[in-house]
């Protein structure tokens, strides 16, 4: 029952559209007919907005990082596990939008910030040298993503790092349009709009 209570909770709370809310309120308009279609920071940032995308991206990393902290003080460490998995796929299928979602990175990120600092801030540290080195989101969160479940191996545990395994293959799957645009050389650069 508390682990059916957590997968809910969290999953509930991961489909909050933190980008869809922010770019309305800020009079963007509907972000999913912006550039990418995406929900989240990095196509809230072609609105030329980068306060929007910045709320974006906390509060999408927040909504994570909340549903694991809260799960590991009510139920404990396996708890905040499940919900680390819970929240992802809630923003990446949430109920809210008929379970088309965002790719989860922020997210993503947020989870493992709450599940290992140490893990996290070097994830979040892979994202910000890739984006620095190649100016392309799509492939930092890629980079940061794949290497997620070595940091989470070598600072948390085992287990651990076999949940974020599991959560990048599918992080990283829901990538696939950025992919093979990548490999075609047509993905666009950060803050392009």
């Amino acid at each position: 029952m508390e682990w059916l209570i957590t997968a809910i909770a969290a999953y509930i709370l991961g489909s909050i559209p933190f980008g869809l809310a922010i770019a309305s309120a800020f009079g963007l308009g509907d972000i999913r007919q912006i550039g990418s279609g995406n929900i989240g920071a990095t196509n809230v940032l072609r609105t030329g907005n980068k306060f929007a995308a910045f709320l974006t991206l906390v509060l999408d990393a927040g909504k994570g990082a909340v549903a694991v902290l809260v799960a590991r003080a009510v139920f404990g460490e396996g708890a905040a596990g499940f919900a680390a998995l819970f929240a992802v796929l809630g923003h990446l299928f949430p109920l809210f939008l008929k379970f088309k979602g965002g790719k989860g990175v922020a997210t993503f990120l947020g989870t493992i910030l709450a599940l290992s600092f140490p893990a996290g801030i070097a994830a979040c540290a892979t994202w910000l040298i890739a984006a620095a080195l190649f100016r392309m989101s799509s492939l930092a969160a890629i980079i940061s993503v794949a290497l997620a479940p070595l940091f989470t191996f070598y600072f948390y545990h085992m287990h651990g790092a076999i949940l974020v395994a599991v959560l990048s293959v599918i992080v990283i799957a829901k990538h696939h349009a950025n992919i093979r645009r990548l490999l075609k050389g047509e993905e666009p650069k950060i803050g392009k709009k």
